[in-house]
C-alpha cells in the first residue's frame, strides 16, 4: 500500500469508528507517546537498559503502526499530501547524501 492509499484508509476509519480527529494538539501529544513506547522497546530491547518481563511481549512492529498511524491522521488533518512530501523528501536526500555517507569515515567498519 502506497502512502496515499494509507491516508485514506485511515481517513475511512476515522469516519467509520472514530466519530473525528482528534484536534492537532491532541495528535501530536498523542505521537509523542507512541514514539516513546518505541524508544521505551529500542532502548530496552537493543540498548543497554534490561528489559522488564512486562516489556518482552511488546511488538515493535505494532508499536511503529500506531506511530504511523498517528502521523498519518496529523497529515490528513492538515491536508497535507505524504505521498508528494515523501517523494520530494527523497528526492533532496539523493541529490544531497549521494556521497556523503560513502565520504564518511565514521561509516567505515573496522580495518
Amino acid at each position: 500500500m502506497d502512502i496515499q492509499n494509507a491516508q485514506k484508509v485511515v481517513d475511512q476509519w476515522i469516519k467509520t469508528h472514530g466519530v473525528r480527529y482528534f484536534n492537532e494538539l491532541t495528535n501530536m501529544a498523542q505521537l509523542t507517546e507512541e514514539v516513546g513506547e518505541v524508544a521505551r522497546i529500542i532502548a530496552r530491547r537493543y540498548g543497554e537498559q534490561s528489559e522488564k518481563e512486562s516489556d518482552k511481549d511488546k511488538d515493535l512492529g505494532e508499536e511503529l503502526a500506531d506511530v504511523l498511524f498517528v502521523l498519518l491522521c496529523l497529515a490528513n488533518q492538515t491536508d497535507t499530501d505524504l505521498q508528494k512530501a515523501f517523494n520530494k523528501r527523497m528526492e533532496k536526500k539523493a541529490k544531497r547524501d549521494h556521497d556523503r555517507h560513502h565520504s564518511n569515515e565514521k561509516l567505515k567498519g573496522p580495518s
